[in-house]
């Protein structure tokens, strides 16, 4: 692969950028995940299966990508949304005393991103391979979003 996806945020973001690479690799990658309000997410715990990481490397990205992460669809369930995602069965039962006031999960776009950044996991190498020639195909790599093309501003104004 030409590309360093764990090095440059602007080609991660380039490749989450683009909505036709993303709804293909989520269709062929069938990851699975759960259904919550309107969306497909996953848990820490699907991702450590998935990455063959540990808990403590998730964390580890999360506290040095968190922004990053956040803006491509980790958010953290709280209150009532958080009773609303056990009460939908993706959690322990809700009576059955769990200690659980915060659940973090991850948007598709999210765990692509991870995947991106990870160097430890054998399986994220392969993501990062299949999102690259996705994105070729749908397009993506000629012009890169975030970067400016002097010559499109020039002609725009």
């Amino acid at each position: 692969m030409a590309k360093d996806l764990t090095e440059s945020s602007n080609e991660r973001q380039n490749i989450l950028n683009n909505r036709y690479a993303l709804q293909q690799a989520e269709q062929r990658l069938d990851l699975g995940g759960l259904s919550f309000e309107g969306e497909t997410v996953f848990i820490k715990a699907q991702l450590m299966a998935l990455f063959e990481v540990t808990d403590r490397t998730i964390e580890r990205y999360l506290a040095s990508h968190g922004d990053e992460l956040k803006s491509n669809g980790y958010r953290l369930l709280r209150c009532v949304k958080l009773k609303r995602f056990k009460g939908l069965g993706h959690g322990t039962d809700i009576n059955d005393g769990t200690k659980t006031s915060v659940l973090g999960v991850f948007a598709f776009r999210a765990i692509l991103n991870l995947g991106m950044l990870l160097t430890e996991s054998d399986p994220a190498r392969l993501l990062d391979i299949v999102l690259d020639v996705m994105a070729e195909r749908a397009g993506g790599h000629t012009k890169f979003i975030n970067q400016r093309d002097e010559n499109y501003l020039v002609a725009a104004f």
